[in-house]
C-alpha cells in the first residue's frame, strides 16, 4: 500500500491579494508562500520520496521544486494535468469578495456537486479527474516501488479537498468541511478495502515515521518476505494492512522526543 502525501502549493500573490487565480498563468508564490513551501519540503526532507508530481501551473511547480531540492535524492518528477487547478471559467482572476454577491456563490458552497462554472470546469468533473489521477499514480508508484513507497503529489485547495472528500467517503457536496491550507500535507493511503486518510491539512510535525512503515509491515510478512496483507498464515484478518484496527490500534512507531 503506497503512500500520497497531497500538498498544497504555498501562498502566492493572488491568495494575498483575495484574487481567484485559477489557471491564470504567471501566479507565483510570495515570500511568504516561500517561506511556507520550504517549511514543507524541509518536513518531507525526512522521508525518501519515491517522487513527486505536481500540477502544472507555476506556484505548484515552484512548491515542487523547493521540495525536490530538499530531498537527499534525486526522486522522479512528473507534471499531471489531472491534478491542475479547477477551470473557474469567468470566475477566474476575480476578487472573492465580489463572487460573494454571485448568485451562485451560495451554490457553491451548499450544493458544490452541482456547480458548472460558467464557460468553466463543473466541480464534479474536477474532483473526478483529480481521483483519478492520484489513483493512477499511486497504482504506479507501489508497482515500480513496492507497498512502502511514499510519494507527493503537488496541488490546488479545491482539488485537495475533492480527493480527501473521495477518501474520506464523503459526498462532494460536504468537501466544503475540508480545509487545505497553503503548503500543508495531507496524507492517504489506497488499499484493496478501502483508503485510509491519515492525516488532513497539517503544517507542522514530524513526517518521519512514514519512512517506517516498510520496516513495521516486513515485521508482519509472512516469512517469505512479503507483506502482510490482512490475513494471517491461518486465513484469519489481521488488524495490520488491509483491515481497520478496531479500537484504533498502536499507531505508528515514532522518534522519542
Amino acid at each position: 500500500m503506497a503512500t500520497v502525501l497531497l500538498i498544497r502549493h504555498g501562498r502566492t500573490t493572488a491568495n494575498a491579494e483575495g484574487i481567484l487565480a485559477g489557471r491564470t498563468p504567471g501566479i507565483e508564490l510570495d515570500e511568504t508562500g516561500r517561506q511556507q513551501a520550504a517549511q514543507a519540503g524541509e518536513r518531507l526532507g525526512a522521508i525518501r520520496l519515491a517522487g513527486v508530481v505536481t500540477s502544472p501551473m507555476l506556484r505548484c511547480r515552484q512548491t515542487s521544486e523547493v521540495i525536490l531540492n530538499a530531498q537527499p535524492h534525486l526522486p522522479a518528477e512528473l507534471v499531471e494535468e489531472g491534478i491542475t487547478e479547477c477551470d473557474y471559467g469567468q470566475w477566474q482572476g476575480r476578487k472573492i469578495e465580489d463572487l460573494t454577491k454571485e448568485p451562485m456563490w451560495t451554490t457553491v458552497q451548499t450544493h458544490p456537486a452541482g456547480v458548472m462554472f460558467p464557460d468553466g470546469e463543473a466541480m464534479a468533473t474536477m474532483q473526478a479527474r483529480a481521483v483519478a489521477a492520484i489513483r493512477r499514480h499511486d497504482a504506479a508508484f507501489e508497482a515500480e516501488h513496492g507497498p512502502e513507497a511514499v510519494w507527493a503529489a503537488v496541488s490546488h485547495g479545491d482539488l485537495i479537498k475533492s480527493v480527501l472528500a473521495d477518501a474520506l467517503g464523503m459526498h462532494l457536496d460536504l468537501f466544503q468541511r475540508i480545509h487545505a491550507h497553503p503548503a500543508s500535507v495531507s496524507i492517504i493511503r489506497y488499499t484493496p478495502a478501502r483508503p485510509y486518510v491519515v492525516a488532513m491539512n497539517t503544517d507542522a510535525g514530524d513526517l518521519s515515521w512514514l519512512g517506517k512503515q516498510s520496516t513495521q509491515e516486513n515485521s508482519r510478512n509472512d516469512g517469505t518476505g512479503t507483506a502482510n496483507t490482512g490475513t494471517d498464515r491461518t486465513g484469519d484478518p489481521e488488524p495490520a494492512g488491509v483491515d481497520a484496527e478496531i479500537g484504533g490500534g498502536a499507531g505508528p512507531t515514532r522518534s522519542a522526543p
